[in-house]
């Protein structure tokens, strides 16, 4: 999701800037107002625009073949709330479990529907035990989802820590995800070369580690604690082991600022492959990358991503997109994972071009020009390609005008 440009983020008194500690780093999420720890936008509401603000409450409704289904898939414009659409195209793919619905041939939702669709099926997760312990708890469960709901369609607090593929910072904002047993996913995690540095640290933590450690006078403090280095006998005169005065090593503040500059897409192969194992066949869940929720799939072992740019819209065979690669290098697929046609990420799907066809229009306008030429009592050789051109280009213009 972009940010749009008449909106700043906000700065967030949890997360210090880098800025602080001298030098900005490489792989912070980007504030958006679709998620994330520092994605709710700054200007009061009222400083919207009518027009935009009407833009953001209404979403296009894509009708795919879901199992045999006619299914709708909420696709998402420029500022499209994402952590909301994530779920909820999970629970229109899953409708024979959520029971969640939409009317047919409905072709734009707003806002409030899908708030209301998704408070139905929070309700519907009650208890039916009448044990009062289990009342009272569902009870606070529901108070808590009530005040996280409306940030759904602004941000949600969401801190990855580097350890494994669903492990997060318990935020308020994950009550909703327990509560509609919708697995909530990441693949930014550490290589085990380097975990001692960032160990079990989440984001947040790890910014203010590197600007500790940026800021840190001494040796002791930037190597935090861990002893001075030290070197063979063959450094010392008298043999054995002796302190050395320069790490053999970097200390591990600049590992895990390393760690961020070299992982700035927020995914790892090491991470690609345990989100692989980890994830169930045919699970539908929410993968969590650069401040964007996207509903994730795996089928035949392999991971897919929901399209849902608006670009798409019209685009059939345009339902998934691989996530095989952390470059971004995926490929688009329908509904039934076949591999499709489209060649970008623009929403244009370039079919081949059909050689036949091109040379039977060809043909058929140099019948035209030549049957023009008769009807005006001119010889065809006589005339240049320039000049057939412009005549068969005004019999067309005439051809439209009638029209």
């Amino acid at each position: 999701p972009h940010l749009p440009s008449d909106e700043q983020p906000k700065e967030d008194a949890r997360e210090k800037q880098p800025a602080e500690g001298g030098g900005d780093l490489p792989g912070a999420p980007v504030p958006s107002p679709g998620a994330g720890a520092v994605g709710e936008p700054a200007e009061p509401p009222q400083a919207r625009t009518p027009s935009r603000e009407a833009e953001a409450d209404f979403y296009c409704v894509k009708w795919i073949t879901w199992k045999g289904e006619r299914t709708p898939v909420i696709m998402q414009s420029e500022n499209g709330p994402c952590p909301l659409l994530a779920i909820m195209n999970i629970l229109f793919l899953q409708w024979k479990a959520s029971g969640v619905k939409l009317p047919p041939q409905k072709e734009v939702v707003t806002a409030e529907e899908l708030m209301a669709h998704l408070g139905d099926c929070i309700l519907s997760t009650q208890p039916r035990e009448p044990s009062e312990g289990l009342q009272l708890n569902f009870q606070q469960n529901i108070n808590d989802t009530m005040t996280v709901l409306p940030k759904l369609s602004t941000g949600l607090d969401v801190n990855v820590r580097f350890t494994g593929v669903s492990d997060f910072e318990y935020t308020p904002e994950c009550i909703v995800f327990d509560l509609l047993n919708v697995p909530l996913y990441h693949g930014w995690l550490v290589d085990p070369q380097v975990v001692q540095a960032v160990g079990k640290l989440s984001y947040n933590q790890l910014v203010e580690k590197i600007i500790t450690c940026k800021q840190a006078s001494d040796s002791s403090l930037v190597s935090e604690g861990n002893g001075p280095p030290r070197r063979p006998a063959a450094c010392s005169p008298g043999g054995g082991w002796m302190p050395c005065p320069t790490p053999l090593s970097p200390p591990p503040g600049l590992v895990a600022e390393q760690f961020l500059e070299s992982t700035a897409s927020q995914l790892t192969y090491h991470g690609l492959c345990e989100l692989t194992a980890a994830v169930r066949e045919g699970e539908l869940s929410v993968f969590f990358r650069n401040n964007h929720f996207s509903t994730m799939i795996k089928h035949k072992g392999h991971l897919y991503l929901l399209v849902t740019d608006q670009g798409f819209l019209q685009e059939e065979r345009v339902v998934w997109e691989s996530l095989h690669n952390v470059d971004g290098d995926s490929c688009f697929c329908d509904t039934d994972f076949h591999l499709s046609h489209a060649l970008g990420k623009e929403g244009a799907t370039a079919a081949p071009p059909d050689h036949h066809l091109q040379q039977r229009q060809v043909d058929q306008d140099y019948m035209i020009a030549l049957s023009l030429q008769q009807q005006q009592g001119q010889d065809p050789s006589a005339l240049s390609d320039l000049e057939l051109a412009r005549q068969l280009q005004q019999e067309e213009y005439q051809q439209q005008q009638q029209q």
